[in-house]
């Protein structure tokens, strides 16, 4: 898939508020600060569209984007907010279970998990929450480039076999770089799979 147009549509505070949902949608969260806005950016080949911060829990919104003017990418706050009120924590949690139970044009949801890290209970947790809503999902180890690559791959590995231990079937993943681009053709060939298979379930 090449991306020829990637333009910013609407940030809603809840899902009642979001775009008319006629196009397929693929939402992206993780942990604060695990690079969501920055593999936002590289997918879409643009520097700028998804907003990059140093500080944790920039995004606060529902964030839609509208990609070739035919599939939706959403970027949703993170979870394990740092730094964040606890009303404020339980609004956003709110907020976002409220989006991914209720989104009916949702196709799955981009797990992002720093590759760094040995498996983290918070993102297994959080797995386990889109299990037990039936939202398909798939992972997405990011910052690959930043440790050696057979490090991101093993703690990749880590983290699937600890899923293993609860899950019958383990999802698609995808290891990424966002400084060399690595994962990027994988993940947007993968994107116009589901896409091709959602305009053949709406023609039946």
């Amino acid at each position: 898939m090449e991306i020829t147009s990637a333009k910013y549509l609407i940030s809603s505070p809840k899902v009642e508020n979001c775009p008319k949902p006629d196009k397929p949608e693929y939402a992206f969260i993780g942990r604060s600060n695990v690079g969501k806005s920055s593999l936002i950016n590289m997918l879409t080949n643009q520097t700028k569209l998804a907003k990059t911060s140093a500080s944790p829990g920039k995004t606060q919104l529902i964030n839609h984007f509208i990609i070739n003017d035919s599939w939706y990418l959403v970027d949703l706050p993170g979870y394990g907010y740092a730094k964040v009120s606890q009303s404020q924590r339980a609004q956003w949690e709110k907020m976002i279970a409220g989006y991914l139970q209720q989104r009916q044009n949702l196709v799955t949801v981009f797990v992002l998990i720093d590759s760094r890290h040995k498996p983290q209970e918070i993102d297994l947790e959080f797995l386990r929450k889109l299990g037990n809503w039936g939202i398909p999902f798939n992972m997405v180890f990011t910052k690959a480039d930043k440790s050696t690559q057979r490090e991101a791959h093993q703690n990749a590995r880590r983290f699937i076999e600890e899923m293993k231990k609860e899950w019958e079937f383990i999802p698609r993943s995808f290891i990424t770089s966002t400084v060399k681009f690595l994962g990027r053709k994988e993940m947007l060939g993968y994107i116009d799979e589901l896409n091709e298979t959602y305009q053949q379930n709406m023609q039946i």
